[in-house]
């Protein structure tokens, strides 16, 4: 069970909240293993929509593979203290050290700042706020005009909605694309927005399109892309030709089927190295037979 601690400051806002808040709990609901706290400095949390919030203000025990989300806030300047006293920035911090993911929505980079977990690494907010915030936090790489950006288990994004496509992008990193896409539709969102590619996520850089038929061909790839698919079965499943469907997925993404399916596979086994396996064990794990094709799509990427 993953836990996902949201930490609620004063004049927080709702949509940086529930945004994120909605996609771990549709990810719960498909047994993903979630489980969502809320906790605040005081029981009662003031939010700049005016609708007051109740968290609790003890910290659950947390373990490296657990999540802390901090939304933003809506406040006249990004102040250098922020709104967060040193214990609980001392508790961000601790988290990262353990191996921990810290995530920020909007302003809410401002907390991770103070916290020192942007020194020496990329981030982004509200484009309102990316001045200031580097400004603030002159050691920090404030990349701009970007949906979110992940450095060393450092999360920030731009702001607002940008917080589901930040939860949907974690989802797909955990569990693959398919688990994103399935809550992507639940929420009737898209899957991805467009933007600076600064997401790493090749199911998000190729669902931009208005093509069902290929947006059913990606659902089936999504869903196996560990296995041997056949052109043949991938255009039965839409209804149409192989010749058709290859003209039809190579406009909408850019890619062959085949090569959508190859980035899916070397995007789960890049995952999988960066948590310690090798690369023989990630290229059988992701449907290669060796490791040689993978380290021919490494070297290519």
């Amino acid at each position: 069970m993953t836990q996902v601690v949201f930490l609620l400051v004063p004049q927080l806002h709702l949509l940086d909240l529930a945004g994120p808040a909605q996609v771990f709990s549709t990810a719960a609901d498909l047994g993903l293993g979630y489980e969502i706290g809320y906790v605040a400095e005081q029981e009662d949390v003031p939010t700049a929509q005016r609708l007051p919030l109740r968290a609790a203000t003890e910290w659950p025990r947390l373990s490296a593979g657990d999540l802390i989300v901090v939304p933003g806030w809506r406040a006249p300047a990004l102040r250098a203290d922020g709104e967060l006293s040193p214990a609980t920035l001392e508790q961000l911090a601790a988290h990262h050290a353990a191996g921990g993911t810290v995530a920020s929505i909007c302003t809410g980079a401002a907390a991770l700042g103070r916290a020192g977990l942007l020194n020496g690494r990329r981030c982004t907010t509200h484009h309102d706020a990316q001045d200031e915030l580097a400004r603030h936090y002159p050691k920090a790489t404030v990349v701009r005009d970007v949906l979110y950006v992940v450095d060393d288990r450092v999360v920030t994004s731009a702001g607002i909605a940008s917080g589901i496509d930040l939860a949907l992008h974690l989802i797909a990193v955990r569990h693959g694309p398919a688990a994103a896409s399935r809550i992507a539709r639940g929420m009737v969102v898209y899957t991805r927005r467009n933007g600076n590619e600064q997401q790493t996520s090749a199911m998000l850089r190729h669902r931009s399109h208005l093509v069902d038929a290929v947006h059913q061909v990606q659902d089936q790839i999504d869903a196996r892309f560990t296995t041997r698919l056949s052109l043949a079965d991938l255009a039965s499943s839409a209804g149409i030709s192989e010749r058709t469907l290859t003209r039809h997925f190579t406009k909408a993404t850019g890619l062959t089927p085949l090569r959508y399916q190859q980035e899916l596979r070397l995007e789960r086994a890049e995952h999988l190295i960066s948590h310690g396996a090798t690369t023989e064990t990630a290229a059988r794990a992701v449907g290669f037979q060796d490791a040689r094709m993978l380290r021919r799509l490494r070297a290519r990427a």
